[in-house]
């Protein structure tokens, strides 16, 4: 039997995934003075103003919106004179390797940022802010980087059996005191890489605190004025906000550090996701809804006309309600976006703008993000696409319909990529026979085996590619995530479809994310504990208020599930 899954192309693509990997020439530069490895952080008190570097790439907005929530203002890097000026800097490093040092030297700043930071002034870097003061990456075939810290950056060792990237809350373990993190406690912190900087003795006076996955690798660093991290401050909640907070005026820090007290077990968190499928109501106002396996509207007068739109609030209050009630991400699904220019959707790209401003956990959208022609001729090619998305706050983006076209190209092309996808444009930039499964639900002859049939177009039209065979292809195509949605179950309450999710994450190194048919929090214990989901997802229980996101998450916890509860 078939059983019906969405396009478990929900793909989340974003970041670059490379496994390519090589030396690079090093070239040794001066270091900074090691007897300033523990001095407090200093910036000038009576200025209130944050030089950001922000060169392009991927969603800045977050940072931009950290930084005015905290009362400063910014000042954007237009020339190497900018960053040599500046009173405190924020180098917000996002996508490959590679092409930030290349945007780096073609707009002559590596130089300026190189003697800024061996000045021993105020800077911040972020993500591949971290990374890019390293030797070199192996990202990219081997790219060198600014030399100040000892170290190679690599990819993260696929061997170990673990989900590559690594998305999503794990812990700080502090080497030493800081008034970095003085107020971090034993919160978690939102990261996601495929890279990572290992500790050693060369690199030791520089590190700050380390994480477990895996193996141990840093997740920030700190030599006198000069810090950056692995994780996403922008993206941790409020505990990333105490952070960019100490950074920015460490007069603010407590002077003495809060103590991590918990025993709680550490290491990555199990991730409770909130969703919120938007579309347009009949009056043409953007609602969150909510359907029954994909039907959204209400039930009709029995004259032959169809029902409302479910109206289940507005998208952005009710995704500032659900970051205050402590959900790990929030994901816009624009369920009729497939039918419009992406390009063209300005309602939902100020949705991302207006969400973003308050909510400081990470963002997904998804719905019709590909390349598209528009009515005068003119080609957008899917990362145009993403990119505008990226830029007004997202920093996730999902693909449903036209991850079941690529893998049929795929398949036709006998297992070629030709670049042409909108996930491989994507990832570059960002970070044959159906798979028959042994079911317990049997089909109506009494058959044992089955695969799940992807569909596309909101459901409306099977194709003959299965859940587990896209899943495969999505990820050698350069998928981050698998959002992995299933008709049958969607809103039915009854419990996530554990086979079809235990195939698809048996299946693949990259996270997947369950979705559908959650009724109650012990449904999330079950799918951790049943499978190796990343995350859960769930929608209408959180929006009608019938199962609180603490709810589930006290269960997790009281379940022995690593949780984010802070």
């Amino acid at each position: 039997m078939a059983a019906q899954s969405s396009p478990c192309g929900h793909v989340q693509a974003f970041g670059t995934i490379s496994s390519s990997v090589a030396l690079f020439n090093r070239t040794p530069l001066r270091r900074m003075n090691k007897n300033i490895a523990r001095s407090p952080i200093c910036a000038a008190a009576d200025d209130r103003t944050v030089t950001l570097l922000d060169y392009g790439a991927g969603n800045v907005r977050s940072v931009r919106n950290a930084i005015k929530k905290l009362g400063f203002n910014i000042k954007d890097v237009e020339s190497p004179m900018d960053i040599a000026n500046a009173q405190r800097l924020i180098f917000p490093g996002v996508g490959a390797f590679g092409q930030a040092r290349e945007i780096l030297e073609k707009r002559g700043y590596t130089q300026a940022l190189k003697d800024y930071i061996l000045a021993d002034r105020p800077f911040m870097g972020i993500c591949l802010g971290l990374q890019l003061l390293f030797d070199g990456s192996e990202e990219n075939g081997g790219c060198e980087g600014l030399g100040i810290i000892p170290g190679t950056v690599a990819h993260f060792d696929t061997k170990l059996g673990l989900p590559v990237p690594h998305i999503g809350w794990n812990d700080l373990k502090q080497k030493r005191s800081s008034s970095l993190l003085s107020t971090v406690g034993d919160r978690r912190v939102y990261f996601v890489h495929s890279y990572r900087a290992e500790p050693s003795d060369a690199n030791k006076d520089w590190v700050l605190s380390t994480t477990d996955y895996g193996t141990e690798f840093i997740s920030s660093v700190n030599n006198g004025n000069v810090c950056a991290s692995q994780f996403h401050p922008e993206k941790s909640g409020e505990a990333g906000l105490d952070i960019l907070r100490c950074y920015l005026d460490p007069s603010s820090a407590p002077t003495t550090p809060v103590p991590c007290t918990s025993t709680r077990p550490h290491g990555l968190a199990k991730r409770v996701i909130a969703c919120l499928d938007v579309r347009a109501n009949d009056n043409g106002d953007l609602v969150v809804t909510k359907g029954d396996q994909y039907d959204v509207r209400e039930a009709g007068d029995g004259s032959g006309s169809a029902g409302e739109v479910r109206n289940l609030g507005k998208p952005v209050e009710l995704a500032g309600r659900y970051f205050l009630e402590g959900a790990d991400e929030v994901t816009f699904l624009n369920i009729t976006g497939f039918r419009d220019f992406p390009m063209a959707d300005l309602p939902m790209l100020e949705v991302l703008r207006q969400a973003s401003k308050g909510v400081f956990v990470p963002l997904t959208v998804g719905g019709g993000i590909r390349g598209f022609t528009d009515g005068t001729g003119r080609h957008y090619s899917a990362l145009e696409v993403a990119a505008e998305y990226f830029r007004s706050g997202a920093d996730k983006i999902s693909i449903g319909s036209d991850a079941v076209f690529a893998a049929e190209a795929y398949l036709a092309a006998g297992g070629q990529k030709d670049g042409s996808t909108a996930i491989e444009q994507i990832s570059r930039v960002e970070e044959t026979h159906h798979v028959t499964v042994e079911t317990s639900k049997l089909g109506p002859n009494g058959e044992k085996f089955c695969y799940w049939e992807c569909t596309v177009k909101g459901g409306r039209e099977g194709r003959d590619v299965d859940a587990v065979q896209l899943a495969i292809i999505v990820e050698d195509l350069g998928a981050g995530e698998i959002l992995l949605n299933c008709i049958d179950n969607d809103g039915v309450g009854q419990g996530f479809d554990l086979e079809l999710v235990g195939a698809v994450a048996d299946a693949v190194r990259i996270p997947v994310i369950a979705s559908s048919g959650a009724g109650k929090p012990e449904h999330f214990t079950e799918v951790f504990d049943h499978t190796h989901a990343a995350a859960a997802l769930a929608a209408g229980i959180f929006h009608r208020r019938e199962v609180p996101i603490s709810a589930v998450k006290d269960h997790m916890e009281n379940s022995g599930i690593p949780t984010r509860t802070s």
